[in-house]
């Protein structure tokens, strides 16, 4: 079964993505070459942002493709923490998947 994910999107284009300094590339972090610096924007000295992600509407500049048909993130092996985290399972999915018109996932997917 594909990933409902790669045909979603929803998250990505629904919440802003907050996280700490560390996870950016060059960081001290424990996966991959890091968040890249220039698709992020600083919020406080211990908090940066994914771009576009406090947009109106809000949309991550990692993400490529139409939500609700087909998406991919440009830095999965990359992402920041808030992504890694977000689970399908959760409500928040449910709401960004309905701000997009989009139905919740059935417990299969």
């Amino acid at each position: 079964m594909s990933n409902p994910c790669q045909s979603c999107g929803a998250c990505c284009s629904a919440f802003r993505v907050d996280f700490h300094p560390v996870e950016l590339a060059g960081g001290a972090f424990a996966w991959g070459a890091g968040v890249p610096r220039e698709l992020t924007v600083p919020v406080t000295a211990q908090l940066v942002r994914m771009a576009g992600t406090d947009a109106s509407p809000p949309r991550c500049v990692a993400l490529a493709g139409a939500v609700g048909v087909a998406v991919a993130c440009r830095i999965y092996a990359e992402r920041p923490s808030p992504c890694r985290e977000f689970e399908v399972e959760h409500a928040a999915c449910a709401r960004a998947r309905k701000r997009h018109g989009l139905p919740p996932l059935a417990p299969q997917d």
